[in-house]
């Protein structure tokens, strides 16, 4: 399948998408010699993962790997298939599982080898086997202390490990990978870029030859990453984390091709970067303003959501809202406290 090419539209605000149209699920086409662009089906509102296959001499490697559906493992099979290359190496970007759902799968049928960065590996471990401070009670817990309501806290603890259900089993070896590697995959080069506050330690790969980059969810055409607080670091700043890992990857190249977990491959990198600075401080902003009075982040979702949200959207949506609080309160401008029913609400300090 070959896509057109397209001019950006106004709405993309100086990005150029150079293809019109997405491949279908399980489907492949080139996007830069010896990359390929895959779709995969998810079954959320965000309704699809990019994965990447790339040349890797006489056999394939793979960027992430989908969530754990029959479908996609259909798709895997078909793709394989049809290209007839052994699958040799996975390397994730990282634990979430629409990257990691069917790696250990994949590496048992294929015999591929695992690559991902250790916080990665060892986050994955945590969330699945449910250590202290990753337990769906624990964010349960931790959302009931920032004023989430009772009807909404019990849907998520009724959804239980939910993680389990897209990641039915994880890998048990791994090549760890750290920022600064360099992967020699077929005839390129690409270098490993850790970012965090997605995730605990998420690995994009730069090739400078090809002047391409696989973002994974740390840049996204049009939507924002998610950003939240967990509740094993209930003071962290993650979305502090996440505006910085950006400012590591704003100079690259302005023509770089950014081949994103979501959405479609585009072109813009600094301008994306620009648009995703300016949206979390107008979201901070908000934030400000609403808490002249002391608010908690349950009683702030729906300033930064004002639309109805399902039980998936509601642990990301509260984990975004901590996570803007938290990242405004390290910076002085506000200052959370728990109040005498045990919740925590955040004000304006008065300077």
């Amino acid at each position: 399948m070959n896509p057109n090419p397209s001019p950006a539209s106004t709405a993309e605000a100086k990005l150029t998408t150079p293809w019109t149209q997405a491949p279908a699920g399980g489907q492949r086409f080139a996007v830069a010699d010896g990359v390929y662009w895959v779709r995969m089906p998810l079954p959320f509102v965000l309704d699809h993962v990019n994965l990447w296959l790339l040349d890797d001499g006489d056999t394939l490697a793979a960027v992430d790997t989908g969530y754990a559906l029959d479908e996609v493992r259909a798709h895997w099979q078909a793709l394989l298939g049809e290209d007839g290359r052994a699958l040799r190496r996975l390397v994730l970007t990282h634990c979430h599982p629409d990257h990691l759902g069917l790696a250990a799968w994949l590496a048992e049928q294929h015999g591929a080898r695992v690559h991902m960065t250790q916080g990665e590996f060892l986050g994955a471990q945590a969330i699945w086997h449910q250590l202290p401070g990753h337990r769906v009670e624990d964010m349960v817990a931790q959302f009931r202390t920032h004023g989430l309501d009772e009807t909404r806290l019990d849907a998520l603890a009724e959804r239980g490990n939910a993680y389990r259900r897209g990641v039915p089993a994880l890998p048990t070896t791994y090549r760890r990978l750290i920022d600064g590697d360099r992967l020699r995959i077929g005839a390129h080069e690409w270098e490993v870029i850790t970012g965090y506050g997605h995730a605990p330690e998420h690995a994009s790969l730069y090739c400078a030859a090809l002047g391409v980059l696989i973002s994974g969810d740390m840049l996204l055409p049009r939507i924002s990453t998610n950003v939240s607080v967990y509740a094993a670091t209930p003071d962290d700043d993650p979305l502090g984390r996440f505006l910085d890992s950006l400012q590591r990857i704003i100079n690259l190249p302005v023509n770089t091709l950014v081949l994103p977990s979501h959405g479609r491959p585009f072109r813009g990198i600094r301008t994306r970067i620009d648009q995703l600075v300016e949206h979390h401080r107008a979201r901070c902003a908000e934030l400000l303003a609403a808490c002249e009075t002391p608010r908690s982040a349950g009683e702030l979702l729906n300033t930064l959501f004002p639309r109805e949200l399902d039980t998936h959207q509601v642990m990301f949506a509260m984990g975004e809202a901590i996570a803007h609080l938290n990242h405004l309160a390290a910076r002085g401008a506000l200052r959370g406290q728990a109040g005498s029913d045990g919740i925590i609400r955040f004000a304006r300090r008065i300077l």
